[in-house]
């Protein structure tokens, strides 16, 4: 499944960079695309690794807290 999302994260990046270097394109559309593809890429890393994510800083809040007390 990663080696899947990581291939359509490789082919929406050369997508967005194509657009982005087109001459006879709005280039604002092309960062509008590159904005988006970072946003649902950030939300679809969040959805699958949030227990992850949640587990490694309740770890290291522990740490500190203890570091303190």
């Amino acid at each position: 499944m990663f080696k899947a999302v990581k291939s359509k994260m490789q082919g929406m990046a050369l997508n967005a960079r194509r657009v982005l270097t087109n001459q006879s394109g709005d280039q604002m559309t092309g960062w509008l695309i590159v904005v988006l593809i970072v946003v649902v890429v950030g939300a679809v890393f969040m959805t699958l690794y949030q227990g992850s994510i949640t587990q490694i800083w309740n770890s290291i809040v522990d740490k500190i807290t203890g570091l303190i007390s």
